[in-house]
């Protein structure tokens, strides 16, 4: 009898034999695994890295106009960053950063719904559990196996099939929340090198744009001009 399941009866017959037997914390887990996979499935499909070239590769392809169109996050943050280096800035990491603020919103979806479902489970399991053995040491006080809700048998039918299901729903997630945690670690990496690389490619470039070397000679006057000047 695999998670409780009669192999005899219908699968809708089981799997509603199996849920009434969990009692009133049985739904409740149900609906913490539906919310659960919907999340993992939403954020799975939102940390998606794109390209799985080098950062460095990627830039200097988008930046000679070789690159395929942006699919993916990194893929968009640099074609982003670029955008935001097509000029010069004094402060460049600060246009970077509220540039690349909608990213780091995007890697972080869901986090939260599912660290909080995947420690929620196991302690409503657990309260399952508790009202499965009040149940039966009631029965045993007024010494009835079976009775009119259910005795000994219900109530450790109802302690076992509720720590069954909390522990079905939480330990998957455990295990998806670790990789998908992984997959943000990494994104946050990729952004910031995105950034450094930006950094210093665009300030290294604008020290020979002509625009950069006029400011400089208003700035600091050389020569006949600026011996006059002083």
């Amino acid at each position: 009898m695999a998670l409780g399941l009669d192999p005899n009866a219908g699968l809708i017959d089981s799997i509603g034999a199996y849920l009434a037997s969990g009692g009133f914390v049985m739904p409740t887990l149900v609906a913490c695994a539906v919310v659960l996979w919907y999340a993992i499935g939403a954020r799975w499909a939102l940390l998606q890295r794109g390209s799985g070239k080098n950062i460095r590769v990627l830039i200097k392809r988008y930046a000679d106009g070789r690159a395929k169109p942006p699919d993916g996050i990194v893929d968009q943050a640099i074609v982003r960053g670029m955008q935001v280096c097509t000029r010069p800035r004094p402060n460049l990491r600060r246009y970077l950063d509220e540039a690349f603020g909608e990213f780091d919103g995007v890697i972080k979806q869901h986090a939260t719904v599912i660290t909080a479902i995947v420690s929620i489970a196991p302690l409503l399991g657990l309260l399952g559990t508790v009202v499965g053995m009040i149940e039966t040491f009631r029965s045993l006080g007024d010494m009835a196996l079976f009775s009119q809700g259910g005795g000994i048998a219900a109530g450790i039918s109802t302690a076992l099939f509720t720590t069954q299901m909390g522990l079905v729903v939480a330990v998957p997630g455990v295990i998806v929340k670790f990789l998908l945690d992984r997959r943000q670690q990494q994104l946050e990496l990729d952004l910031a090198q995105i950034k450094d690389l930006l950094i210093s490619r665009f300030d290294a470039d604008s020290e020979h744009r002509p625009e950069h070397r006029a400011e400089h000679r208003a700035e600091h006057p050389t020569g006949a001009a600026g011996l006059a000047a002083n």
